[in-house]
């Protein structure tokens, strides 16, 4: 089918961990099977196999995709598990990359770490599996992960992820535990800018902030913007507040290039009454109170892609032993959210992600529409 779009040409280099003797099934149609799979809202590796094995299916895999022989469950896994999660999460970032139409420029980027929770109290993890994950906000696309090492945390881990991907131009956004100084340089190394929130991990710099906002003659001196937005019986009122002349800040040549300070006051109103509560923020760029208001509140993007993981792949269930299956299940998944976002954008579908997921099940043409709707970013079809 000509105008069938791939994404093979993208991942059919990824490497794996040790030689195969080249099962009747490759490695590179076990990836495809499931991840169609997944498309297809399939929780699981043994539901995948089990679809793949249906008649019709057989007959779309090897019309649509070559795939002659379907592996029976167990050797899926065996080569879903000499997948190489490090080639495969490099394929996945040059992919995304082709997703993107130009640069970065001003885009919020929001990098967070999850963690697998039903790999917390397995045997063959020496501690549960983490990962992070960087977000493209107003794009609403997953950019790249790194697995957090077992005898480290979260941390190194952003950096390591800062350093794979190509974000020149970017607004970086993280939350507390990543308010680091090396951290920061690092962002500005890559050619991004930073808005990292500081709380009490940072409590001189935290204290000095809180002091000049708090002021109200100061405060007075300073740009602000609210927004009010009304949900059923909530109401939240967000006020921001932003300083760009900091030469008075001590200490803030230890942070790179920091140049503007902010805080956002945050009132939320129910029938139980009014709460009310502060962040502050730091920034490698000059911002405006709305801009701080924008990239503050798409920090939080990257925890709705970590809730559609959770509910439509039941990933935080997922109980695979092998931690190379774990890695490259939590790719595929993102390689799904990811195309079906680009799916909707396109085609202006408003519906949500599991009725298409359901779409795709019931009539397996539909992988075909999306993979065709985001044409011509996909490469050529398979022969």
């Amino acid at each position: 089918m000509e105008s069938l779009q791939k994404i093979a040409d993208y991942f059919k280099d990824v490497e794996t961990t040790k030689e195969h003797n080249g099962y009747f099934c490759s490695v590179w149609e076990a990836l495809v099977i499931t991840i169609l799979g997944l498309f297809c809202g399939l929780k699981n590796v043994r539901l995948i196999n089990q679809w793949a094995s249906c008649a019709h299916i057989k007959e779309f895999l090897l019309k649509y995709f070559g795939i002659k022989s379907i592996p029976c469950y167990y050797w899926q896994n065996c080569l879903l598990k000499l997948i190489d999660p490090v080639s495969l999460n490099q394929c996945f970032i040059n992919w995304v990359g082709s997703l993107i139409s130009g640069t970065l420029d001003n885009y919020t980027v929001s990098f967070d770490g999850k963690t697998i929770r039903s790999t917390a109290k397995k045997q063959k993890y020496s501690s549960p599996l983490h990962i992070v994950s960087a977000h493209i906000a107003e794009l609403g696309i997953t950019f790249g992960q790194q697995t957090v090492n077992d005898q480290s945390n979260e941390i190194p881990a952003v950096r390591e992820l800062i350093k794979l991907l190509d974000l020149k131009g970017c607004m970086v956004v993280a939350d507390a535990l990543n308010c680091q100084k090396e951290t920061a340089k690092v962002i500005i190394d890559a050619g991004a800018d930073y808005l990292l929130n500081v709380k009490n991990n940072h409590p001189d710099l935290k204290q000095y902030i809180e002091d000049y906002v708090q002021s109200d003659d100061l405060r007075e001196t300073m740009e602000t913007a609210t927004t009010l937005e009304k949900n059923r019986e909530r109401i939240e009122q967000r006020t921001a507040y932003v300083c760009n002349d900091i030469e008075w800040l001590f200490s803030k040549d230890n942070w790179a290039n920091m140049c503007c300070i902010g805080a956002i006051n945050t009132q939320f109103t129910t029938s139980k009454g009014t709460s009310n509560e502060w962040h502050y923020y730091i920034s490698s760029r000059e911002l405006i109170p709305d801009e701080l208001l924008k990239h503050a509140r798409l920090e939080w993007s990257v925890e709705s892609m970590h809730w559609l993981l959770d509910v439509h792949f039941g990933e935080d269930f997922c109980r695979v032993e092998d931690k190379n299956v774990q890695q490259n299940l939590n790719i595929f998944r993102k390689i799904v959210l990811n195309s079906i976002k680009k799916y909707k954008d396109n085609v202006q579908d408003k519906r949500p992600i599991s009725n298409i997921m359901f779409n795709c099940l019931m009539n397996p043409e539909m992988l075909l529409n999306i993979f065709e709707s985001i044409n011509p970013y996909f490469p050529d079809a398979i022969d």
